[in-house]
């Protein structure tokens, strides 16, 4: 796994990924992400019923519960996008950037290029991450607190939408392809002619051959 800080001679761009100014893409991933969403906690109820999320034993512990899920999500979307950050360390990467896109938060790179193994443990690792430790942590909290935890697995998983996305693409690309990642934009290159026109407004929408 290596990320390279200059791009390989011989290497042009062979597909272009939107995550959000690309409407459907877009709407590829927010399908993904609410079908996920709606899977995790039906999950959940099937290990405990999501009426007994009510049963707080006073308004103290339910305003707790409250607090614990907005916070612990606040949270665990800085701690996602670390997790990306730390993995792009990992593999030889430069400087990171942060910031957020309407709702979206991103982590990227503007120096970097990532080979196809690198690139698809920074998509996924915060799924994968996060989602062994929710697991764990909703098999040892109390019951009355299994769904406080459990909320927080499916933003994890749902919130992955464009991660996994991005990895599924990838996969179906040859092993020599790199990655270039600016937080919500994906650009892939590999050896050859390039394949992909540079992208152009038309009409405020994105051109359409080769970008999603």
């Amino acid at each position: 796994m290596k990320a390279y800080r200059k791009l390989p001679e011989g290497y042009r761009a062979v597909l272009r990924i939107s995550l959000l100014r690309n409407r459907k893409t877009a709407l590829k991933i927010s399908a993904g992400s609410f079908a996920a969403l709606a899977a995790v906690l039906a999950a959940g109820h099937l290990v405990l019923p999501i009426g007994q999320w009510y049963a707080a034993e006073s308004v103290w512990e339910a305003a707790a519960q409250c607090a614990v899920l907005l916070f612990g999500y606040l949270g665990y979307v800085v701690l996602h996008e670390l997790t990306h950050a730390a993995v792009m360390k990992a593999v030889g990467g430069g400087r990171v950037i942060f910031g957020f896109r309407g709702f979206c938060a991103f982590a990227g790179s503007r120096v970097d290029w990532f080979d196809k193994s690198s690139y698809l443990c920074v998509a996924l690792s915060p799924l994968a991450v996060w989602g062994i430790a929710f697991g764990a942590l909703a098999a040892l909290v109390p019951r009355g607190w299994f769904w406080v935890v459990w909320v927080l697995q499916a933003g994890n998983v749902s919130g992955a939408a464009g991660d996994v996305y991005a990895a599924a693409r990838l996969l179906k690309l040859p092993a020599s392809v790199l990655v270039r990642d600016t937080g919500t934009d994906m650009t892939v290159y590999d050896a050859g002619p390039a394949a992909v026109p540079k992208p152009r407004r038309q009409s405020g929408r994105q051109s359409e051959g080769g970008t999603e």
